[in-house]
């Protein structure tokens, strides 16, 4: 149940999203739980940092449902959103934030990618919001 109408504007943003922004959603979404997930690690809150790192690898779970097979770069996509998986596991379980810091590095290239993507297809996106 959603109660605060913080929670309620974020849900009618996502449900009338367009495709690359919803995409742009999940990337800073993932980004932000990897730096907390980080932060959790620093601070020895070993709680929230797999609270954190789990909800991380949760919505790359969700970017890997989201890819399309028709285009070829979806393999190669799947195969670095796969390594990311690892790597945040390796880093939850190791409790060391250095496997984190390189996927926060991946991330964040990735999300520029895709916010380049949709403006040179005319698409709105988002501004840079991380």
């Amino acid at each position: 149940m959603i109660n605060s109408p913080y929670q309620k504007y974020q849900q009618a943003q996502a449900q009338t999203a367009s495709k690359p922004k919803l995409l742009i959603m999940l990337y800073d979404g993932v980004i932000r739980f990897v730096r907390a997930g980080i932060e959790g690690i620093s601070q020895n809150n070993y709680e929230k940092a797999n609270n954190n790192l789990c909800k991380a690898q949760a919505i790359i779970n969700e970017l890997i449902s989201a890819l399309d097979y028709e285009y070829p770069i979806a393999n190669d996509l799947l195969r670095v959103y796969e390594y990311m998986q690892h790597r945040l596991i390796e880093s939850n379980v190791h409790k060391q934030v250095t496997q984190a810091e390189e996927v926060l590095e991946y991330l964040l290239d990735l999300r520029e990618a895709w916010v380049e993507a949709s403006k040179s297809q005319g698409l709105s996106a988002v501004s840079d919001g991380t």
